[in-house]
This record gives C-alpha cells, sequence and structure tokens, in this order.
C-alpha cells in the first residue's frame, strides 16, 4: 500500500483514534487512519503523496498528487499523477486523476474524469516551408 518511489515518504500520520473537524492543508507525505469533517488539501505543484487506510473516514473533498485510497471518502477526488483504489476504497463522489489503478472490490460510487490538463501535447506542428 506504499508508494513505489522511493522519492516519497509519510512525513505526518493521523492516528485511528484521531477527529478532525475542518480543512487540512499538507505537503510531503500524510498518511490518515482516523476521520476528518473537512477537506483535505496538499499544496498544489508539489509532489505530494495521501494514504487513506482502511479504518480512514473523510468527509470532504481530497486533492493530492498521489492518492492511495482503502479507507472511505465522502466527496470529489482530485489526483493531479496517480489514484490507487485498493480493494476496501470506498469513495462516494466524482473522481478526477491522470493516472488511475482500480483493483477488484473498490467501489465508487460518481463519475470518474481522465483529466488531461497536464500531460504533454502528443503533437507537434511541423515547421512552415520558408
Amino acid at each position: 500500500m506504499f508508494n513505489r518511489k522511493a522519492k516519497n515518504t509519510i512525513d505526518s500520520l493521523i492516528g485511528v483514534s484521531t477527529k478532525i473537524e475542518g480543512d487540512l492543508h499538507f505537503t510531503g507525505g500524510l498518511r490518515i487512519d482516523g476521520r476528518i469533517q473537512g477537506n483535505v488539501i496538499a499544496e498544489p505543484g508539489s509532489s505530494t503523496m495521501l494514504i487513506i487506510s482502511e479504518q480512514a473516514i473523510i468527509d470532504g473533498e481530497v486533492r493530492a498528487a498521489h492518492v492511495i485510497v482503502n479507507g472511505q471518502i465522502n466527496g470529489p477526488v482530485f489526483s493531479t499523477e496517480l489514484l490507487e483504489l485498493q480493494p476496501k476504497a470506498r469513495i462516494s463522489g466524482d473522481v478526477h486523476y491522470k493516472t488511475l489503478e482500480m483493483l477488484s472490490g473498490a467501489l465508487v460510487s460518481g463519475k470518474l474524469t481522465h483529466d488531461v490538463l497536464h500531460e504533454p501535447a502528443l503533437l507537434m506542428l511541423a515547421a512552415s516551408n520558408a
């Protein structure tokens, strides 16, 4: 359930017995085992990783570069790099992703949208004959 890239590490942990009411902003790596009633937002444009464990429940919007879900999210999810949905993932809300990995058992009640805004252009125009 941890990222395969060595550069991403977990900097912060929200424990299973912790409940946060309000928005949570972070950079780096964050693992949530508890409950968040509010939005979980990563610093835009940075390399961030968010792990939502099997025990975790988030009631709000989730935004991060790399998101790994094995818990419950009640709200929209925005992943600018990779979204991994583990077997016990439950999302009630629209999902926006660049790359998606969804394992058997994961459930999404909402619209899946592949965002291509951050991908480099695949076609280049030929130079004019001058």
